[in-house]
C-alpha cells in the first residue's frame, strides 16, 4: 500500500545492514534512536514480544503479499523450504506457512533462531545428504546467490540439490541482486539452472521480476519437469 515502505535512500540502507556490507557509523545510538524513531521503536517492541517483524522493503512486500500468496494457493505445496533466514524471517513459520510442511536452511548457525522447527545449518549443496530426490514441492532460494554462493562450482551444486530435491512438477523460486558485487557467475553458465522450465507468473507478469528497489532485487521462477 502506498506510504507503507520506505524510501529508496532507507531501503538502500536496510540493504547495506542485512547484506553485512560497511556503512558510515549512525550518529544516534540505539537508545536514542529508541525515543526519537518511531519505526526503530516500534520494530524493538514487536520483536521482544514475539509478534512478527517484517523487512519493510519492496522485494520483501512482493515477496510476501504476492509469491507466498501464488504459490500458497496452488494445489499440492506442502512440503516447502526455505534458503536464507535472518530476523526478518523469523514470523514465516507462524504467519504464511502454519499448516504446511515447513523447513528452513541456512549455513550459519546463528540463523537457527529464525528458522523453522525443521531447520537445517549446512550450505544448500548439502542438501541432499539430509533430504530424499523430490522431497519438496515448493523450493523458496532467496538471497543466497552472492551471498554464499560465490563460485561456480557452489552453483551447480547447490542447484542441483535443489533438482533433485524438487518433487516432479515442483517449483523453485530464486531471488537474487542484479548487480555486480552480488553476480559472481552469470546465471546463463549455470547448467544445472537451465534444467529448470521458466514460468511466468500471472501476477508478475513474467518468469522474471525486477522489483523497484536500489539493489535490483529479482525474481525468477521455475517449475522442474523431466526431460
Amino acid at each position: 500500500m502506498p506510504g507503507t515502505f520506505p524510501s529508496k535512500r532507507r531501503e538502500a540502507e536496510i540493504y547495506r545492514g542485512t547484506a553485512r556490507l560497511p556503512a558510515a557509523a549512525s550518529p544516534k545510538h540505539a537508545l536514542i534512536r529508541l525515543f526519537t524513531d518511531l519505526g526503530f521503536a516500534r520494530r524493538v517492541v514487536r520483536y521482544a514480544l514475539g509478534l512478527p517483524v517484517p523487512l519493510e522493503t519492496e522485494d520483501r512486500r512482493v515477496l510476501e503479499q504476492v509469491i507466498f500468496r501464488h504459490f500458497l494457493q496452488l494445489p499440492d505445496t506442502h512440503r516447502i523450504l526455505f534458503v536464507g533466514c535472518d530476523w526478518y524471517t523469523k514470523h514465516y513459520a507462524r504467519t504464511f506457512f502454519r499448516d504446511r510442511d515447513y523447513w528452513t536452511l541456512d549455513v550459519s548457525a546463528k540463523a537457527r533462531k529464525f528458522g523453522a522447527k525443521q531447520h537445517l545449518v549446512i550450505g544448500l549443496e548439502e542438501l541432499d545428504q539430509h533430504c530424499a530426490e523430490r522431497h519438496f514441492d515448493v523450493i523458496f532460494c532467496n538471497g543466497v546467490y552472492g551471498f554464499g554462493l560465490d563460485t561456480a562450482g557452489q552453483c551447480e551444486r547447490a542447484l542441483d540439490r535443489c533438482w533433485s530435491r524438487l518433487r516432479d512438477g515442483g517449483y523453485f523460486i530464486f531471488g537474487w541482486d542484479d548487480i555486480p558485487a552480488r553476480t559472481p557467475v552469470p546465471l546463463d553458465t549455470i547448467a544445472a539452472i537451465r534444467r529448470f522450465r521458466r514460468l511466468p507468473l500471472a501476477e508478475l507478469g513474467s518468469w522474471r521480476y525486477l522489483t523497484d528497489t536500489p539493489y535490483r532485487h529479482t525474481y525468477d521462477f521455475y517449475t522442474k519437469t523431466e526431460a
